[in-house]
């Protein structure tokens, strides 16, 4: 992965302003932040259950120990 400078997101924040304009970019970026919301959430579907609670709950395995308790 790529690692930027300082003086390099600069410049791309320069070479933006003048492309786009300072009425555009706020748009922009609201459109940029929504795409990766939806991206984030269709990630997070592919990969996790639908039940959020199973996440949270692990399922504890019982030993003769616990038997031997009771």
């Amino acid at each position: 992965m790529p690692h930027f400078s300082a003086s390099t997101i600069l410049l791309l924040l320069i070479t933006a302003l003048v492309l786009f304009g300072p009425s555009k970019l706020p748009e922009l970026g609201r459109a940029f932040g929504k795409t990766l919301k939806e991206f984030k959430n269709g990630t997070k579907e592919l990969l996790g259950p639908d039940d959020p609670q199973s996440q949270a709950q692990p399922r504890k395995e019982s030993s003769a120990d616990d038997v031997n308790r009771r």
